[in-house]
């Protein structure tokens, strides 16, 4: 079974792409992984993917699908990829797609889940009304002053979202034409949310 996983920031993707996996015993692949594992091994697709990186640049098409075909097997979640409607069209050359998830939330809860975040330099996050610390702004686990990220900030995460939405759009249309676009309500906690997809994958 392969799936693809799409949603927007905030709608808890990064949590239920790990708790399918683990759930369908599927490996979970998200192209950061698969470029920063390549870049790390130094192959020739690594060591080309470099030269864009390390310049701050985006690794272009042709050379993230050319990654994706030389890493990707059966049992694979793929989690934000494809991106675009040219990944997605280049993707289905040699990969073949059970179900597309897409993660969907009301944009102002997306708005009130991302803007409530705050994180620790030790690496511990958390949310002023869904799980908020102890003492308020203040670690549980080191103890440190606890700050909201830049891209955290309001005004940050609207043009994140609405980004999203103009990239995203001719994806959901094209996999929903071809039957195989599956929209999960995301509003709900994480276990509801997780119980919806569950119904979904196994009715596959």
């Amino acid at each position: 079974m392969n799936i693809i996983l799409i949603g927007p920031p905030g709608c808890g993707k990064g949590t239920q792409a790990k708790k399918i996996s683990e759930r369908y015993g599927l490996a979970h692949v998200s192209t950061g992984d698969l470029l920063r594992k390549t870049v790390a091994e130094k192959t020739e697709l690594g060591l080309k993917a470099k030269g864009y990186m390390g310049k701050g640049k985006l690794v272009p098409d042709k050379l993230v699908i050319e990654l994706m075909k030389e890493k990707l097997s059966d049992n694979v979640l793929l989690d934000g990829f494809p991106r675009s409607l040219n990944q997605a069209v280049m993707l289905k050359n040699f990969f073949d797609v059970n179900a597309v998830l897409n993660i969907d939330v009301d944009f102002d809860v997306l708005v009130k889940r991302l803007t409530g975040r705050r994180s620790c330099g030790c690496g511990a996050v958390y949310h002023v009304e869904y799980n908020p610390p102890e003492k308020e702004n203040v670690c549980d686990k080191c103890g440190s002053r606890l700050y909201q990220r830049d891209d955290d900030r309001e005004e940050v995460v609207v043009k994140r979202l609405e980004t999203y939405k103009k990239e995203t759009a001719p994806l959901i249309k094209y996999y929903s034409e071809k039957g195989k676009l599956k929209t999960v309500d995301g509003n709900g906690s994480i276990d509801e949310t997780f119980r919806k997809i569950c119904e979904i994958l196994n009715g596959i």
